[in-house]
């Protein structure tokens, strides 16, 4: 098989997850995000509430790397609710 085959079929098979996050401290605030998004959506929402918070940051590396009991206890301290998207 030819090296750019492999490099195709490689980039066809990778994907990237996808987030729902929901915003508990607003009524109906809801995205999808990717892993890179969570952080500045989150802040975000936050700073609607003039709220800055260093769990953000802790909270997106935890989805990111699939600790999901760190990343809902984040969760659960600043009002999210997340979830892998289907």
């Amino acid at each position: 098989m030819s090296a750019i085959r492999l490099h195709w079929l490689h980039r066809r098979t990778q994907c990237t997850t996808v987030y729902d996050l929901t915003d508990r401290l607003h009524f109906g605030r809801a995205s999808r995000v990717s892993p890179d998004e969570i952080a500045s959506t989150v802040s975000g929402w936050l700073a609607d509430l003039d709220v800055e918070s260093p769990l953000v940051d802790d909270f997106a590396n935890a989805v990111r790397v699939g600790d999901w009991a760190a990343a809902h206890a984040f969760g659960d301290v600043l009002g999210i609710d997340v979830a892998v998207a289907v």
